[in-house]
């Protein structure tokens, strides 16, 4: 099955308004869109991690960078109003549940305001086609239950990371329905990712960037939720799936596009942290890990996504199992730290193998 179906040409001079452009996600895909041709603006707060995956790529980008705060409404509006944008993606947010604990606010305020901001800007874009506004799996009311939740299951949010992200989605869905329903109005769809890794990815509190660290330093990689199952897959497979989908909205129908869309792995790939850091230690020797014995605020213990949906209308599947996931992360930290090559380069050489690879692989 051929899947993933992007067409350069599509890309090509087209406006795109980032979101979030400095962060790990957004970094990959404004590396992604540069190398598409895509006529590129970024908005977000400065990278908060030393180092950052921006701040290595930054001078190889085509693309005009302005540094703020989305919860800014005039700030925003004036920097989307001049990149007057066909496409965006919103990705911009406060992406940690357990920082969310300590600055409820915060995570509240940039990830419902911060997002009710940017759609009301899409209100007064003319030129505006696409927008994709990217929350988490972490949405759905989690009842740790064995099979994986779809795009019609419920919201919910335990923590106040997930629920602000919950909100962001029914925001999202209310100002489609109040503003956006017109043939001649802006398409808007939200996505939904599980849990991913890659290279690059510096953030506290992450599984994989611990464990790089604890890899730099030759010390024990402590690990809070040992048996706890996530949907792992690479950063590529779910941007993947946004670019096409944004595509697809530009060219396709409405009523099929413009709503929820999982981007989650395969069921196999769905595995707990310990096999995880299993596999990143194939390809760095010697390490070791324990279960950290502190106290913890709570996280879901089981999740997984279920992406039919995807598969069916956007002809979408994953590439890259969770071995191949693992060998890519470790081989991108590794070619960095050996200076094998320029983080951009590590980044496009990554994106090229992953676009030649038409095929779905388990390894």
């Amino acid at each position: 099955m051929v899947n993933n179906q992007i067409d350069p040409s599509f890309w090509k001079g087209k406006r795109v308004f980032v979101t979030g452009h400095t962060g790990f996600k957004g970094s990959w895909l404004s590396v992604w869109l540069h190398n598409l041709g895509a006529n590129l603006t970024g908005f977000s707060l400065a990278p908060d991690t030393q180092p950052s995956l921006f701040s290595e790529i930054e001078k190889d980008l085509s693309m005009t960078s302005i540094i703020g705060d989305i919860r800014n409404l005039e700030a925003l509006k004036e920097a989307m109003t001049r990149a007057n944008p066909e496409i965006i993606f919103h990705m911009a947010a406060q992406p940690l549940v357990r920082y969310s604990y300590d600055h409820p606010l915060e995570t509240f305020q940039t990830n419902i305001i911060g997002t009710a901001n940017l759609l009301e800007i899409c209100r007064s874009l003319k030129e505006l086609k696409s927008v994709v506004v990217i929350t988490t799996d972490k949405v759905y009311e989690n009842e740790e239950w064995v099979w994986a939740y779809r795009e019609p299951d419920a919201l919910g949010g335990y923590d106040p990371y997930s629920s602000s992200k919950a909100c962001a989605e029914i925001v999202t869905s209310a100002m489609k329905r109040s503003f956006f329903s017109s043939p001649t109005s802006a398409c808007i769809a939200t996505v939904l990712a599980g849990n991913v890794i890659g290279g690059g990815d510096w953030a506290l509190d992450r599984i994989v960037p611990d464990v790089v660290r604890a890899f730099q330093k030759s010390e024990v990689v402590s690990l809070r939720n040992p048996q706890a199952i996530r949907p792992w897959q690479h950063v590529l497979e779910p941007l993947s799936g946004y670019l096409t989908l944004a595509q697809k909205i530009c060219t396709g129908e409405r009523d099929i596009f413009g709503s929820a869309w999982n981007f989650g792995p395969d069921s196999q790939n769905a595995v707990p942290v310990e096999k995880l850091v299993s596999l990143l230690a194939e390809h760095w020797p010697g390490v070791r890990w324990q279960v950290d014995q502190g106290q913890h605020p709570h996280e879901a213990f089981y999740l997984k996504l279920e992406s039919s949906k995807a598969k069916h209308y956007l002809e979408w599947v994953p590439r890259w199992g969770i071995e191949k996931t693992a060998h890519m992360t470790m081989d991108w930290y590794r070619g960095y730290y050996k200076k094998e090559s320029s983080a951009f380069g590590l980044c496009t050489s990554q994106i090229n193998e992953y676009v030649r690879n038409k095929n779905y692989v388990t390894s």
